[in-house]
């Protein structure tokens, strides 16, 4: 009876702590996700990723944390990195939801692979037919470092910018809806050829190598922000 007894409140307190999870795990993602440390959810307590619900195992698809929300969830579906407030501003690894809420950055995949959407496609496929494609840097929020890479506008997507880490990448690391976004001129007294995308509170900063570089991303941004997805469109307005 003691034994049964036992393994009766070992049972409660788990479900108890799984309760608490779904209970109390969206409260922090809404209100407070990144501006303070999360519970994190305990490993034992799940088997599965708490995102995509792939099962774990010792090898292949380990155990990870993510550090906005304390979701217990695979290398998959945890690559990615915010900036948290509780953490200094400082990047952090975190889960493919946190990181659309934190950043404002979409990403677009289908994890059942029937519709490879161009996330999924490698950077000179979508280069070769594309409104432009360049290497840019996008500063991070001080201004003071960033990260350069390969940007691209496909022409069967022209409403977003996508960016690569490299021209010869086969899947894009990130992607940023331009609808409704203002562009901006930065002027500089130095020799960095500087614009941003700005919407609300959230702005992008980039630098191109040269003015006129600079000169054809910003157009090419300005047609993409106002929905005009094709050079006639943009003659029609002109002309109306």
């Amino acid at each position: 009876q003691d034994a049964i007894d036992r393994k009766e409140k070992r049972s409660e307190t788990f479900k108890t702590a799984v309760h608490g999870l779904e209970t109390d795990t969206p409260a922090l993602k809404t209100e407070e996700l990144g501006r303070r440390a999360p519970q994190w959810v305990r490993d034992n307590l799940v088997t599965m990723c708490m995102r995509c619900k792939e099962p774990f195992n010792a090898i292949t698809r380990r155990r990870h944390h993510c550090r906005a929300c304390g979701y217990v969830v695979c290398a998959r579906c945890s690559d990615y990195k915010a900036e948290l407030q509780y953490d200094g501003n400082r990047p952090n690894r975190v889960c493919q939801e946190c990181f659309i809420f934190l950043t404002g950055h979409t990403v677009l995949e289908d994890r059942e692979g029937k519709h490879k959407g161009i996330l999924e496609k490698g950077a000179a496929e979508v280069s070769s037919r594309s409104l432009l494609c360049s290497s840019l840097q996008l500063l991070d929020k001080n201004g003071k470092g960033g990260t350069r890479g390969w940007f691209v506008i496909p022409q069967d997507d022209p409403l977003v910018l996508y960016i690569y880490a490299a021209p010869q990448d086969v899947r894009a690391h990130t992607s940023i809806p331009l609808l409704g976004y203002q562009v901006r001129d930065v002027p500089q007294s130095e020799s960095r050829h500087l614009f941003q995308l700005v919407q609300s509170r959230q702005v992008f900063t980039f630098v191109a190598d040269t003015e006129e570089l600079k000169q054809r991303w910003m157009k090419a941004m300005e047609r993409s922000a106002a929905g005009i997805t094709h050079p006639e469109e943009e003659e029609e307005e002109e002309e109306g």
